[in-house]
């Protein structure tokens, strides 16, 4: 795995990426990895920080993974 430091400074510039692939609907970290072709290590970190901002929300768990979906513009967290 790469550098800690390097993968969170990454994180503004997978935003959209991120948010581009939930347009399909909630996805699973792991899910989210595959379609972007990163490991999911990495994407947890992103999405992690995407959470944290309000920026995605959980939906449902799934084989003990939680799903993600953008936040709605009204601030759901």
């Amino acid at each position: 795995m790469r550098d800690v430091r390097e993968i969170i400074r990454e994180e503004m510039l997978m935003r959209d990426r991120v948010l581009a692939v939930l347009e399909a609907g909630p996805k699973t970290v792991p899910e989210i990895a595959v379609a972007l072709g990163y490991p999911s290590e990495e994407v947890m970190f992103w999405v992690m920080g995407m959470r944290k901002y309000g920026v995605v929300a959980e939906t449902e768990e799934e084989d003990g993974y939680f799903k993600y979906q953008a936040a709605t513009a009204g601030g759901e967290h």
